[in-house]
């Protein structure tokens, strides 16, 4: 019987220990440099596991869905698009970070491709004495410098987790709170729960692993001119599309639609014009 019961204790030990923790974040935004009113706020997933961890927006997942239940359901002809809309984010990006290895793989689509660079610059924090209660964790203050801007980060050893929202990881406990000093961005931790595994993601187009000043480059060439940039990818096929019908059944021009594929382009960059990363 005792042999019996310390079999059923690593048992359910090796089956909490497969689970994946979930730490929901609510990020505030202010993308646009020439609008800080213009305040955006979505949840963002924190998954971690014992092997890696990955950060990546809410309604990334649930467009996933969407997309995978109208393809399977008759293709581009059943898709919302009043659904798609609502689940636009800003989060476009996913954050993986390997425990093993400690490196962190960044992802992000640029036109029709996903490019994805590992993160070669260490965060150095300096831990501070300063300490508080956020929601029910006692946390403990620590500032870095990164990325063009300064972050202070709050961050508790209640939890046995050593990462945190975005690219935030290396402090001896999970970032609760992490805001820049400008205001413009921040990351709050919501609540928490156990997941099974990993959701499953959808990725259309190539994977093109690149250095990330190759990827800064590859984005800006996309903000000024797409047509062009989507036409060089490779296997992409372009933007010459046939013509095709629009849910009224009318033709619509190729021209036309590029046209509006390059304002909405081009609008978007405005729209975010104040980056998380501003160098």
């Amino acid at each position: 019987m005792k042999k019996i019961g310390v079999f059923i204790t690593v048992l359910l030990a090796q089956i909490t220990f497969a689970q994946v923790n979930r730490f929901v974040y609510q990020v505030t935004m202010k993308p646009n440099v020439a609008d800080k009113s213009d305040i955006k706020t979505e949840n963002a997933y924190l998954d971690i596991s014992a092997d890696k961890s990955m950060f990546y927006s809410e309604n990334r997942i649930k467009r996933d869905s969407v997309m995978r239940a109208n393809f399977q359901s008759g293709g581009a002809r059943g898709f919302n698009r009043d659904q798609m809309e609502s689940l636009r984010s800003v989060i476009n990006y996913s954050i993986e970070k390997n425990k093993k290895d400690q490196k962190t793989a960044y992802k992000d689509r640029i036109g029709r491709d996903i490019y994805t660079y590992e993160e070669e610059r260490p965060l150095n924090w300096k831990i501070l004495s300063e300490t508080t209660k956020i929601g029910d964790y006692k946390v403990q203050k620590a500032e870095t410098d990164f990325g063009g801007r300064k972050w202070t980060a709050w961050f508790t050893t209640d939890l046995p987790y050593q990462d945190g929202p975005y690219k935030f990881s290396g402090l001896p406990g999970l970032v609760v709170k992490a805001e820049d000093s400008t205001g413009d961005y921040s990351f709050d931790l919501m609540k928490n729960y156990k997941i099974a595994d990993f959701p499953e993601t959808s990725t259309f187009g190539n994977i093109m692993k690149v250095k990330r000043t190759d990827y800064i480059k590859q984005q800006e060439k996309y903000k000024s001119d797409p047509t062009a940039f989507m036409n060089s990818q490779r296997g992409s096929g372009g933007i010459n599309a046939p013509r095709s019908r629009n849910g009224g059944g009318e033709n619509q021009n190729p021209a036309e639609m590029r046209k509006r594929m390059e304002d909405r382009i081009k609008e978007e960059a405005k729209n975010n014009s104040n980056p998380i990363e501003l160098k």
